[in-house]
């Protein structure tokens, strides 16, 4: 292999790569990035077995020459140390050369770096995921509905398929769920997709969709999705993201959601989570995060937490509407505040059963994300 590329698009390659590298895999030829190049481009391609990226930097873009390639060929390079020492090297060009076996030699102007490589016949190959069944997803609204979602799924690993978030594309329409049993977020939004079998409920890792999310731009360019037995491909520009899918059933939460309720509450978004936020700051010295909400019958609401060695912290503030039954309600300060921060309509519904029932909190400006927290039981 012999070859000379920018480093600017070099750099950007390997940092893309480098997301898939586990920094403590058991297994050699994961902690490196393979080099494939041929007189199409390079090729870089990483795996920590449970989530796959390859990025490729083609030998033009826009008609300016990017990559050169003199002899095809195919190595293992050091993840870590390429993603440190690429964005080091002190000229625009970096010349490649692997001279027998496995070393290669990196130079940039006055800099050389003799390398040791590993074999590439020894790096897994990657799933092979047809495309007859595809969707398309404009790339910001993808990383919004992560957003919106990712914090409710599960970090519990003994139930490893609430770690992730449940896929469900029915009527053109894909939605998002994750939940870790004292919680739970949705969201949802209209592709015009059409009906996809493999789309059906596929559960996908919340660490993998966050590593996803970093990956994608902030715009409307669409992200194009496939879907395999057990394997999700994301493709991103030149970048292909694979994901394995979680194994199990996920549960039904259907069943959990109110569609009537006793008490409902319309409120300012912004006061609300500010108030609350600083209710947390008490509740979280008595590590509880227990806050308490009591309507007041005058349209008021008064927010409160206390703490045996601080004190306590009261705060009243009127609602937009509020109709229904008293209410006196505890629950877990920093799970409210979770899904208060990913809704961005200035204001609020939220609907009550009952101090044991769950509360269910959505924006009113039509946005269609939904959150639910169950309370806490308490004596006061």
């Amino acid at each position: 292999m012999k070859l000379t590329i920018r480093k600017n698009e070099l750099n950007e390659a390997v940092q893309q790569a480098a997301k898939a590298v586990s920094s403590r895999s058991a297994i050699p030829i994961l902690s490196g990035i393979k080099f494939d190049a041929d007189h199409q481009g390079l090729t870089l391609t990483s795996s920590d077995t449970e989530i796959s990226i390859q990025t490729f930097v083609p030998a033009e873009i826009d008609g300016t020459p990017v990559v050169r390639v003199e002899r095809p060929g195919s190595i293992v390079l050091p993840a870590r140390f390429m993603a440190e020492i690429v964005k080091k090297l002190p000229e625009d060009d970096i010349e490649f050369e692997q001279q027998g076996g496995f070393q290669v030699t990196i130079r940039s102007g006055a800099t050389d770096i003799q390398m040791i490589g590993l074999d590439a016949e020894e790096f897994p190959v990657l799933p092979d995921i047809g495309r007859q069944q595809v969707i398309h997803i404009p790339g910001e609204l993808l990383k919004n509905m992560i957003r919106q979602t990712i914090f409710a799924a599960s970090t519990n690993e003994q139930t490893p398929i609430l770690t992730g978030i449940q896929w469900q594309l029915q009527g053109g329409e894909l939605k998002f769920t994750a939940t870790d049993r004292h919680r739970l977020s949705t969201c949802s939004a209209d592709l015009g997709a059409p009906e996809s079998d493999k789309f059906a409920g596929i559960v996908i890792s919340a660490r993998t969709l966050n590593e996803l999310s970093r990956i994608i731009p902030d715009s409307e360019e669409p992200v194009e999705i496939a879907a395999a037995d057990n394997q999700v491909l994301f493709r991103i520009g030149q970048v292909l993201f694979f994901s394995r899918v979680l194994d199990g059933v996920y549960p039904d939460t259907s069943r959990i959601i109110p569609q009537e309720f006793k008490t409902e509450m319309e409120i300012d978004t912004r006061q609300l989570t500010e108030a609350i936020d600083r209710a947390y700051l008490m509740s979280r010295e008595e590590k509880t995060n227990i806050v308490r909400i009591v309507t007041l019958g005058s349209g008021d609401i008064e927010i409160s937490s206390s703490s045996t060695e601080l004190g306590r912290v009261t705060e009243q503030m009127r609602a937009v509407r509020l109709e229904g039954d008293e209410l006196r309600i505890a629950f877990n300060s920093k799970y409210m505040l979770d899904a208060l921060r990913v809704i961005d309509s200035d204001k609020i519904f939220i609907g009550f059963n009952g101090s044991m029932s769950p509360i269910v909190i959505r924006p009113t400006d039509g946005d269609r994300q939904l959150h639910i927290i169950l309370p806490y039981r308490t004596t006061g």
